[in-house]
């Protein structure tokens, strides 16, 4: 994936940050940590950069690797809940048809883009 571009998933997406940037500054900040970010740094192994990029810089999706380390450093641990049932076949027509719409947008925009430049170079 190329840098500067931020994938985009059927069934999960955000506008700015992703949300679990939120969630460890709220962990961090729980344990009194916020103001001592080297603190951080010292029990996780993360650099103080990282974790400012992550609350006040342009970092938009942390790794995961680097997400865990803070995390179980300050003592907590990645849970997961089921939330609803799914019909696996319905899913697999929805995303079937997501994909379908993302690639005629993408070559509409290639082709968009293709003709802009031909239009210049006709032009010149």
């Amino acid at each position: 994936m190329a840098r500067g571009f931020v994938r985009v998933y059927r069934t999960y997406n955000y506008i700015d940050k992703n949300p679990v940037i939120d969630k460890v500054r709220t962990l961090i900040q729980d344990e009194g940590l916020i103001k001592k970010l080297g603190i951080v740094h010292e029990i996780s192994g993360v650099s103080t950069s990282t974790l400012d990029n992550w609350f006040n810089g342009t970092t938009r999706s942390p790794q995961h690797a680097t997400i865990a380390a803070v995390i179980t450093s300050l003592g907590y641990e990645e849970t997961f809940q089921k939330k609803k049932d799914i019909d696996v076949e319905k899913e697999r027509k929805l995303g079937a048809e997501w994909l379908e719409k993302r690639e005629r947008e993408r070559e509409r925009a290639q082709g968009k883009s293709n003709g802009q430049n031909k239009m210049r170079k006709k032009k010149k």
